[in-house]
């Protein structure tokens, strides 16, 4: 028995000692840390979409996430600390509703998350098209007395685009950033950009557009 006390309390006493002091000085911090909450603001990632799908929603969610624990831990929380994330691997092409709760929600160690808005959200799946169209320039300007534009030309004159198919059949041509031609006489180039409108169109390997225009006489200018 003597033996027994001696190894349990005796043995490397100072260590233990030492080891008591610390958990109880780590016991007395956590007690004492007040509790406080935050809200943040994640934006949900969207994780094993299949590769033959896109998503269909203009309006890509954003969730509002109120967090509690340790003030100090509280007081830590940086960018990308919370994180929401949704499993589209089982998704097929039409409406789905999905609900957000705390099992898809990642906060760190000792923090909790006590509220989430929305609850659900839905989203819209179609199936992934590629499709080439015509550019079409934009032209602008102020023109000399007597001139117009006989003549404008994209190189190159399609681009490719890829996106939900409901929305790329929908796309009829690309446009240019405005090209201000004010002042040509005669034969001018400008380098610009091509787009479309719709959000959820992205340009295949986009690259700069060599807009070509041509001026001409209209009837009955005067020639000088």
């Amino acid at each position: 028995m003597a033996g027994f006390f001696h190894r349990v309390f005796v043995h490397h006493f100072g260590f233990k000692l030492l080891a008591l002091i610390l958990a109880l000085a780590l016991w007395v911090r956590v007690a004492r840390d007040p509790i406080a909450e935050v809200e943040k603001k994640v934006p949900i990632e969207f994780r094993n979409l299949p590769e033959d799908l896109e998503i269909d929603s203009a309006d890509f969610t954003e969730a509002q996430v109120r967090v509690r624990g340790p003030e100090r831990l509280i007081h830590r929380l940086v960018s990308g600390d919370v994180r929401a994330e949704i499993d589209l691997s089982s998704v097929h092409p039409g409406e789905r509703t999905f609900d957000l709760n705390t099992q898809q929600i990642h906060v760190p160690q000792d923090l909790k998350v006590v509220q989430i808005i929305p609850g659900q959200f839905r989203l819209s799946f179609d199936r992934r098209m590629t499709r080439s169209i015509e550019i079409r320039p934009r032209v602008t300007g102020t023109f000399a007395t007597g001139m117009r534009v006989a003549q404008v030309s994209a190189d190159p004159p399609n681009l490719m685009i890829v996106g939900p198919r409901r929305r790329v059949e929908a796309i009829e041509a690309a446009t240019t950033d405005p090209v201000d031609v004010s002042g040509t006489m005669t034969r001018a180039s400008f380098t610009t950009v091509a787009y479309v409108t719709d959000p959820l169109i992205q340009v295949v390997n986009p690259t700069p557009v060599r807009v070509t225009v041509i001026m001409e006489r209209s009837a009955g200018g005067k020639k000088e």
